[in-house]
């Protein structure tokens, strides 16, 4: 018998993803909202909503993606080794994910590329 999984289950949790207002450049990854501004090197404020804003929810290889657009010049406000990628709701850690490592000083930029989280279709 095959399985199936509505896009429409896998859109709301990519949906909530796409509530996030910050991407935020750590340090190192944060264990929660809590935790967050003692790794924080950089924030940028995104457009939450999906197709109207800072993300795309569309169909992938495998199942559903959320992709994140890229953000270009993003002031650096503190000096650190920028190595994850978090995305916050201003309540909640949705997401973090890695990139790669880069020392930044405080007043430089940094571009942060297009990235994507995804779920995959049941196999």
């Amino acid at each position: 018998m095959a399985k199936m999984t509505s896009d429409d289950v896998l859109d709301a949790a990519l949906a909530k993803l796409a509530t996030a207002t910050a991407m935020v450049g750590c340090d190192t990854q944060p264990a929660d909202h809590a935790g967050l501004a003692a790794v924080t090197l950089c924030t940028e404020v995104m457009v939450a909503g999906s197709g109207n804003g800072d993300y795309l929810i569309a169909n992938d290889v495998s199942g559903r993606k959320v992709t994140m657009t890229a953000q270009a010049a993003v002031d650096i406000d503190a000096a650190g080794d920028l190595d994850h990628i978090a995305l916050d709701d201003g309540t909640t850690l949705l997401a973090v994910t890695t990139c790669t490592l880069q020392a930044v000083t405080t007043d430089d930029q940094v571009n942060i590329p297009a990235w994507k989280a995804g779920i995959a279709d049941p196999s």
